[in-house]
């Protein structure tokens, strides 16, 4: 049988839960254990995609049940940030394997308390509109005589060279983000402003599609299609990527997809008068899951002198739910980064993921670091403002979390659904 949220051609050929041709494309060669972050953490097998595939493979024989401990942590320690796909000579879809994995395993008690309340509000129509209030009063603040004001020495012509021949593409606000970094979508639409905002939008799916409901996450990619019909170009990574497995490629378009095609950057981002140093921190799913990587890279180095980073295309460990519910993993993930930012003495870390966005200023803080977060969007108005954001700093130690060289310390249960 074939089952809603399946890719296409894929059949279900036992009566186990997972697809058996998923399952068996897996030849467990173990390319994919340098590229897993918990791997890296523990280097224990069991918190690889192997070991993990081994477990999928238990359940689907009936070897081991669903509310096997080790079957339970394993399902919850990964962060799903799908850096196994790429380098995988198989093919194998290890994130629809997870998300199918997860909605087996995390039935009743198994499911977080938080994650079902956050499912929950993205859920209700209302309370994600709810969450678009600062975002509304960001636009009370800066209108004036019912026009929006250029804000922070913005251009009030808004007209850089570009090309304007997408009628009808939309902005889809993403659920969280407009609440917690509304000051995206509005650099997001000062670039594009040919880029329509209609009010009525829902969430697309992905907290679901990531944390045990894959189905409902689907059904929710589809409806807010239907509410954005033509081109959807969207400020977050994760959720271009789960609504292009909905929708198609075709359909949606992350925000430096769409600016590398239909705009060109202009102006330069100072730091004490001179080009700033930027570094960027990839989008896990956009990069593993829609192979974009290139085009935040060649918008950033237009504007600002860009710094590749070793590890850049690694999961900072924000993944989604992941940095609230287990956080010490998660700051474990993003400790290295942090080192990096400072030895390559960087002004600035762009991020393309919301979730991304929160992990690095909340580590930047902890850690004392002088260096900024940047969404893209945001970066890139900032350079045609030619906005100078700062003075030269003095490096100083980072306040970092060190964690043991014999592995990971047990965490509470919890879910994912990197960015």
């Amino acid at each position: 049988m074939t089952v809603h949220g399946d890719p296409p051609g894929m059949r279900r050929t036992s009566n186990g839960p997972l697809p058996d041709d998923l399952l068996s494309t897996c030849v467990s060669c173990g390319f994919c254990l340098p590229a897993c972050p918990t791997y890296n953490l523990t280097g224990d097998e069991r918190s690889s995609p192997r070991g993990r595939i081994n477990l999928m493979r238990a359940l689907q024989e009936g070897t081991l049940t669903a509310d096997d401990p080790t079957m339970i942590e394993e399902s919850s320690f990964c962060m799903g940030c799908r850096a196994c796909e790429p380098v995988c000579p198989a093919g194998v879809q290890y994130g629809h394997l997870l998300e199918q994995w997860r909605h087996e395993v995390w039935q009743g008690d198994h499911k977080p308390v938080l994650v079902r309340l956050l499912t929950a509000i993205v859920t209700h129509r209302r309370l994600v509109h709810l969450l678009g209030v600062p975002r509304l009063l960001r636009h009370l603040v800066t209108s004036r005589g019912g026009r929006q004001v250029a804000t922070a020495g913005e251009p009030a012509d808004r007209s850089p060279a570009r090309d304007a021949t997408r009628p009808g593409a939309q902005l889809m606000l993403g659920c969280f983000e407009r609440a917690l970094f509304p000051a995206v979508s509005d650099a997001a639409q000062a670039l594009a402003p040919e880029l329509e905002v209609p009010a009525p939008q829902g969430c697309c799916g992905a907290l679901h599609a990531h944390n045990a409901d894959p189905e409902r996450g689907s059904a929710m990619a589809e409806r807010l299609g239907s509410e954005l019909p033509g081109l959807i170009v969207t400020t977050a990574g994760g959720c271009a990527a789960h609504l292009a497995s909905v929708l198609g490629e075709e359909r949606v378009l992350e925000l430096s997809q769409y600016l590398s095609t239909a705009w060109r950057p202009t102006g330069h981002l100072l730091f004490g008068g001179r080009r700033a140093r930027v570094a960027l921190q990839d989008s896990c799913h956009l990069r593993n899951g829609l192979g974009v990587w290139r085009e935040p890279r060649d918008l950033i180095a237009a504007v600002a002198d860009y710094v590749e980073l070793p590890g850049a295309a690694t999961c900072c460990g924000a993944a989604g739910t992941y940095s609230l519910l287990r956080p010490a993993d998660s700051r474990a993930v993003l400790a290295p980064k942090l080192e990096a930012l400072e030895e390559a003495n960087v002004d600035v870390v762009v991020a393309l993921n919301p979730g991304c966005l929160r992990q690095l200023r909340s580590g930047l803080a902890r850690a004392g670091s002088p260096i900024t977060a940047m969404h893209l969007a945001e970066l890139l108005l900032a350079a045609r403002q030619n906005r100078d954001i700062g003075a030269p700093h003095r490096k100083g130690p980072l306040r970092l979390l060190r964690r043991g060289s014999r592995g990971r310390q047990a965490q509470p249960r919890g879910g994912t659904g990197a960015g």
